[in-house]
Order: C-alpha cells, then structure tokens, then sequence
C-alpha cells in the first residue's frame, strides 16, 4: 500500500478525509457539554453508568437486567453489579414479575425517582440560562442539530 493510500492514523491526516473535521469538532462538542451536563448529578457519588441505567429504567420501568444491560450496551454480569450499587443506595427494588414468578424485575424506589428527577432538575438549571444567551437563529439552529444528532445516535 502506498502513503497516499493508507488510511489516516492521526488527528493530522484525518482532516484530509471528507467530513473528518466536522466529525472531530461534533465529537469534541458532545463530549465537552455531556461532560459538564454530568457534572450536574444531586449526588456525586453515582456513577455516570448508575445514573444512566437508573434514567432509563425510570422512564422504562419494569426492566429485567437483560433489557436493561442490552439498552446500556453492557454484560448482564455487569449490568448486575451496575443495579447492586443501586439497590444498596436505596434506588432500584429487585421483584417479581406478575406474569412469570421465574422472572426477576427492577423498578426505581420513591428515592431512586426523586434522585432522577432532581438531577434533570439540575441539568435543566445549568443549560437554560446558557441557551437564553443564544439568539433565537441559535436556537432553532441547535434544535435542528439535536434532532440531527439523535439521528447520528441510533
């Protein structure tokens, strides 16, 4: 393979490649404002993946440990360990399922959904004044980006 053929390794040569910047300034952008989103949790102590698993489960509840490992892109086993710490703080309750006494379901506590709420409560509290800055073709130019990026998520 010759050097023109070879395909870029570094931040240096990738910019050579169509859309390669744009993808590095998105990456660098999402990960900055999810950065300082995180930051913005009611308890520090939450992992961001317990903190994931519990947003979801909340608005998805009831989830087996399967479901919910599969949605988080994580081992069952790990998953496990991931809902563990959150049954110990209080968060997530182990049950039965009404329809297969076999299967073992999680809902959040009372604790566990005032955690995920006050936490979006929070999140919400950081990033509205920094959108009231923008102008309002910022806004509509960012809300046309987030559907975009939801898209590039799937």
């Amino acid at each position: 393979m010759s050097a023109t053929s070879a395909p870029p390794t570094t931040t240096g040569s990738l910019r050579a490649v169509p859309h390669a910047q744009l993808a590095t300034e998105v990456r660098r952008g999402v990960l900055h404002l999810s950065r300082r989103l995180r930051q913005q949790k009611a308890d520090t102590d939450v992992s961001d993946a317990q903190m994931a698993a519990l947003g979801y489960l909340l608005m998805n509840e009831p989830l087996t440990i399967g479901a919910l490992s599969e949605h988080e892109g994580v081992t069952p086993p790990s998953m496990n360990r991931t809902v563990n710490k959150l049954v110990e703080a209080g968060f997530v309750a182990r049950g039965g399922d009404e329809g297969d006494r076999r299967k073992v379901v999680l809902r959040t506590t009372p604790t566990g959904a005032s955690f995920v709420l006050e936490t979006r409560r929070r999140r919400d509290e950081w990033l509205v004044p920094r959108l009231a800055r923008l102008t309002a073709d910022e806004r509509r130019t960012l809300s046309e980006a987030t559907r975009i990026l939801r898209e590039l998520a799937k």
